[in-house]
């Protein structure tokens, strides 16, 4: 498992050359530009032994937002290691698949 940071680096690794759009928690008067994936920390899992915490793992959900229906990203997010893919949804004509991972 690794840092938000590397986690950061590996989400700007998977966009396109022109569209380095990796937000982490943005506020809500930021204006993205897409394709974007937004992502945030949303808990921490133990791993429990010998009566107590031995491992944590922060899990994050993370959600590639797109224009283009026929997007490579999602596919390319749902390669990481530990990732799942958890629903999709579309408002505004922006595609939003949405990923749980831990990293």
């Amino acid at each position: 498992m690794g840092t938000r940071l590397e986690l950061q680096a590996v989400f700007e690794g998977i966009m396109p050359i022109e569209h380095k759009n990796v937000y982490f928690q943005p506020p809500p008067s930021l204006k993205m530009s897409y394709p974007c994936i937004v992502y945030e920390r949303s808990t921490i899992q133990t791993e429990y032994a010998d009566n107590g915490s031995h491992l944590l793992f922060d899990r994050y959900e993370a959600t590639v937002i797109d224009r283009d229906p026929d997007s490579t990203i999602p596919k390319q997010v749902a390669m990481l290691p530990l990732c799942s893919h958890d629903r999709f949804f579309a408002v505004d004509n922006l595609n939003h698949d949405v990923f749980t991972l831990f990293f």
